[in-house]
C-alpha cells in the first residue's frame, strides 16, 4: 500500500509518495531497486503518475513520484511557476529521500521521466554516480527544437501573445510582484501554454484534484533554454527513449538525436505527446517496455534470487 512522505529541496517541503515492491523477486542483501518518477509541464504526481508507478512496483521495485516545488500538495511560491533549475534540484532531493526509504538499496536507482520531466532525468543521472538506469517517455531535450515545431502548428498571432504574456510575467517576477499566469491546456486558438487539438482533453483526462489549470506565463523563456540533450554525451548508464512517433509538443527528431548522442535504447509508438499516459493508445506498451527495461538493468545481484526479466514486448 502507497504511503505519503515529505522531504526538502531548497528550502521547500515537496510531497511525495511511495509505492512499496509489491515482493523481494529484485532484492538484493541491501535491498530493492527504487525508480523515482518526475512529470511533466505542470503535472501534479496525481496526475496520471501512480499507474505507471503501481507497475513498477508490481513489478518489484519501489517507486517513488513526487510533486515540484510550487505545485500540487509542496510547498513553495510562487505557486504554478516553473523553474528548471528547481524542478532538477528538487528531483534530486527526492533521489536522496527514496535512497533512504527502509529496505531499498541506495546504490540500484532508476529515473523515470515523461515529457518535461523526460529531459530532467538526463540531467540528473548524467550529474549523479548512484542512478544504475534511465528512462525518457516523450520527453523535451531540446527546447529550441520544440518552439522551432511550435511554429508549424500556430499562428504568429498566437506565438506572439504567448511570448508577450512571457515577458509581462518575467517583468513583474523581477519587481517582486506574482507572475501572470495562462492556461496550461487551452482549445486550439486560444491562450494558453498547451494549445495543440486535444491537448486540453488529454491533459484534463489524467487530471488529478490537486492539479491546477495554470501556470505562470513565463514558462515560454523557461522551456525556451531548456537543453537537457547536451547532456545525454555524459550518460554512462543504460537509457530508453520512447518517442510518440507524431509527437507535437517534444519534437521526436530532436528525440532520437539525443538518444543517439547518448547510445540509448529507443522505442517507437504511433501516437501523439499524450498517448503514453494511462487510457490511452500506447499507455500499456509502453508501461510494458519499461518494466522489462528496469527488470533487466536493476536485476538482483545474487543467482539466488528469482529476478529474470520477463521477456521484452515486440516492438511497435
Amino acid at each position: 500500500m502507497s504511503r505519503t512522505l515529505t522531504f526538502r529541496s531548497g528550502g521547500v517541503t515537496c510531497a511525495a509518495t511511495h509505492h512499496p515492491a509489491a515482493d523481494d523477486r529484485l532484492a538484493s542483501g541491501a535491498g530493492r531497486p527504487v525508480v523515482v518518477l518526475a512529470h511533466g509541464l505542470a503535472g501534479t504526481q496525481d496526475s496520471g503518475l501512480a499507474p505507471f508507478a503501481e507497475a513498477f512496483a508490481g513489478a518489484g521495485l519501489d517507486a517513488v513520484t513526487f510533486d515540484y516545488r510550487g505545485f500540487g500538495a509542496s510547498g513553495g511560491s510562487p505557486r504554478q511557476a516553473v523553474s528548471i533549475a528547481g524542478q532538477v534540484a528538487d528531483l534530486h532531493a527526492a533521489v536522496d529521500a527514496a535512497r533512504r526509504l527502509p529496505g531499498v538499496d541506495p546504490e540500484r536507482v532508476a529515473l523515470w521521466g515523461i515529457s518535461l520531466g523526460g529531459g530532467h532525468v538526463v540531467s540528473v543521472a548524467a550529474a549523479r554516480h548512484d542512478v544504475v538506469a534511465v528512462i525518457s517517455a516523450v520527453p523535451l531535450v531540446d527546447g529550441l527544437a520544440a518552439a522551432r515545431l511550435a511554429t508549424r502548428h500556430h499562428t504568429s498571432a498566437q506565438l506572439l501573445t504567448s511570448t508577450g504574456r512571457g515577458v509581462v510575467s518575467a517583468v513583474r517576477r523581477r519587481a517582486g510582484r506574482g507572475p501572470a499566469m495562462i492556461p496550461v491546456v487551452a482549445p486550439p486558438g486560444q491562450v494558453g501554454a498547451l494549445t495543440l487539438p486535444g491537448a486540453y482533453e488529454d491533459y484534463l483526462s489524467i487530471a488529478g484534484p490537486t492539479w491546477r489549470n495554470e501556470v505562470a506565463a513565463d514558462v515560454v523563456m523557461e522551456l525556451g533554454t531548456r537543453a537537457p540533450a547536451k547532456d545525454a554525451r555524459r550518460l554512462a548508464v543504460p537509457w530508453l527513449v520512447q518517442i510518440a512517433d507524431f509527437d507535437n509538443s517534444a519534437p521526436p527528431y530532436a528525440s532520437a538525436k539525443a538518444a543517439f548522442a547518448g547510445r540509448a535504447e529507443v522505442r517507437h509508438y504511433p501516437g501523439d505527446h499524450f498517448d503514453l499516459f494511462p487510457g490511452k493508445p500506447c499507455h500499456e506498451l509502453a508501461v510494458a517496455h519499461a518494466v522489462a527495461f528496469l527488470r533487466r538493468h536493476l536485476p538482483a545481484p545474487s543467482p539466488s534470487q528469482s529476478h529474470q526479466a520477463a521477456p521484452e514486448p515486440s516492438h511497435v
